[in-house]
């Protein structure tokens, strides 16, 4: 053991078509061209490209890859030839994968064959850090075969301390680079659970396999040779770990005290195993549970981080989208809120002039609206109102208040000689908290249904404004008026001194439209303020505008807005997501906003 080995020294044997071919060329027969298949040809340009990754993995430029479609020289699913500089790689390890669809140059291609690229890693890791020679008079002895057994598990450490991110390709080539060298036809004898031990729980210690999924045949190992045993050959193969690269008379001396802990002579061949020398197959199996073991982990982990990956693609579409949306809010809001804007129609590049706006004219305030004003901009500011903040400290000398018995503590503890702790003067310091500003947007349904409610929604939209301007110089207030087209009644950071009025003549409904130019226009979305949005509408929408409309109204209140549904008619169709406040008075909506937006700038985080 093992069957296969990872590492030779010696150039590959000449195959008998190779000797043919010689032969037949010294006869003066025509050089031999090999038949070029397609597949042959994507294996040579699979071995370039892995030869131009392999820099990264090994440290070094010298060594080539190829890809071998009829089995390796060495026998093995993957070997190093030290003085070839070459690393062969059996082209099986890449099933299921079609050649044609392999493509290592690019990133991340490996991840769809772990496998094989992890014997492509272990390879490396045995060109990077395996620089040491067993001396040719020791080849194919015991203390040989003990040495590359100790030197699997130490080259793929090193290449871990260097690039820890190879684990998850390492674990995965575990089935690939052991399973080859156990049968279920072969004895378990005590060298072969040395063997088994050297492959799996060194690898282990080395940081590539976990606990839980080696005790299969740490269970198996130790039932065979005993839990003294295996302490003494754990012990030799943690030594190797913690071996330069280079020296390869300490892993002589390791291989050496592995065969006489086994009883083996270190300078003759292993011995081989008699039918008779253990249990057939047992190890086999263990190691079996280990590869199923560890697949099982790689499937979990790879479900994890293809979820993962999922939901981040899933937030940067969303944050595209939302990105999107934002820019065209603020184009519709531009629109709309522009000086001297006629109603604008979401879906036309430039208003129609065929398009009727919904305002009549504008008329001065009555005594009783700008009473009105007066009332909401006391009850704002007293919402607004935040107590000052206070902050209390501790101090052995003043300003402040003295403790008296902070003070009676100190004077004890310097009296006993110790080091004084207590803290006598106390300091508050208050600090005044800013009142947040308000914003509100109100969104006016002038579809024929609403004719009735026009006149009170126009002096709650005055009063308002007024009362927001009245409140705090950064509160803005803005209005528009929706069927089909929209329409600004009021804009943010223009206080009307005119009561715009407007008529309800219109059919269709862009109220998603409308909340969008309110949002971008007032900033509802953004924290720091006191938001409100006040939809005033009967609700009879089509089922595509209501969606619409219920979107957008859904992210503002996840944004924190508050949304207040008017109805002034009987049996309303309020949206999801609003709070629906029925007006059977429409003069009473001016203090039903009020209310709504003392709430709102009450709750302002």
């Amino acid at each position: 053991m093992p069957a296969y080995t990872h590492i030779h020294h010696a150039p590959p044997p000449v195959s008998e078509t190779e000797l043919a071919t010689a032969r037949w060329e010294d006869d003066g027969g025509p050089a031999i061209e090999p038949r070029s298949t397609s597949q042959a040809k994507h294996w040579l340009r699979i071995s370039a490209a892995l030869t131009e990754r392999l820099p990264d993995l090994a440290g070094r430029g010298d060594v080539i890859v190829t890809c071998e479609a009829d089995g390796t020289l060495s026998g093995a699913p993957a070997a190093f030839f030290p003085d070839l500089a070459t690393i062969e790689i059996d082209t099986t390890v890449f099933a299921p994968h079609h050649p044609a669809t392999l493509d290592p140059n690019r990133p991340g291609d490996e991840e769809r064959y772990p496998a094989a690229w992890g014997a492509l890693v272990h390879e490396a890791a045995h060109a990077a850090h395996s620089t040491w020679t067993t001396p040719p008079t020791l080849r194919g002895t015991a203390v040989d075969t003990a040495a590359q057994l100790l030197e699997e598990s130490r080259a793929e450490r090193a290449h871990l301390a260097r690039r820890p991110a190879d684990r998850r390709f390492l674990r995965a080539t575990v089935g690939t680079l052991v399973m080859p060298d156990f049968t279920d036809q072969a004895p378990a004898d005590a060298w072969q659970a040395a063997c088994a031990a050297a492959l799996i729980l060194a690898r282990r210690d080395a940081g590539i396999l976990d606990a839980d999924e080696t005790k299969p045949v740490e269970d198996t190992v130790t039932s065979i040779l005993g839990e003294d045993l295996l302490a003494t050959l754990a012990a030799i193969w943690q030594a190797a770990h913690h071996t330069a690269d280079n020296d390869g008379t300490a892993m002589l001396e390791h291989a050496r005290a592995w065969c006489t802990a086994l009883g083996a002579d270190p300078d003759q061949p292993e011995a081989t195993p008699t039918p008779d020398s253990g249990q057939v197959g047992v190890l086999a199996g263990a190691i079996g549970k280990v590869v199923g073991g560890v697949a099982a982990h790689e499937a979990v982990l790879a479900a994890a981080q293809a979820a993962i990956a999922a939901a981040a693609s899933a937030r940067r579409k969303a944050k595209a989208t939302k990105g999107g949306h934002e820019r065209q809010a603020a184009q519709i809001a531009a629109r709309v809120f522009a000086p001297g804007a006629r109603p604008f129609t979401p879906g036309q590049p430039h208003p129609s002039s065929r398009t009727r706006s919904p305002i009549t004219g504008t008329r001065p305030p009555t005594p009783a609206e700008k009473a009105a004003a007066g009332q909401l901009a006391r009850a704002l500011r007293a919402a607004a109102y935040r107590e000052r903040t206070e902050t209390v400290t501790a101090s052995a000398a003043p300003p402040g208040r003295l403790n008296m018995r902070g003070a009676l503590a100190r004077d004890a503890q310097k009296a006993a000689g110790a080091t004084p702790t207590a803290l006598p003067w106390i300091h508050t310091q208050r600090r005044p908290t800013p009142s947040p500003p308000l914003r509100v947007g109100i969104a006016v349904d002038v579809s024929g249904s609403m004719k009735a409610a026009t006149s009170p929604i126009a002096s709650a939209a005055w009063i308002v404004a007024k009362a927001t301007a009245l409140t705090d110089p950064d509160s803005r207030a803005a209005t528009i008026a929706y069927d089909t087209s929209l329409t600004a009644i009021t804009a943010p950071g223009r206080t009307p001194n005119q009561v715009t009025e407007f008529t309800a003549k219109g059919g269709g409904h862009s109220l998603a439209e409308a909340t969008d130019a309110l949002s971008a226009g007032l900033g509802l979305t953004a924290p720091g303020a006191g938001r409100l949005l006040v939809i005033a509408s009967d609700g009879k929408y089509t089922a595509e505008q209501a969606a619409r409309a219920t979107d957008r109204i859904h992210a503002l209140r996840d944004a924190g807005c508050a949304v207040l549904w008017l109805a002034f008619a009987p049996a309303p169709r309020p949206l999801p997501g609003t709070t629906l406040l029925e007006l059977a008075d429409p003069a009473c909506a001016a203090a039903a906003i009020a209310k709504a937006a003392t709430t709102a700038i009450t709750t302002t985080r």
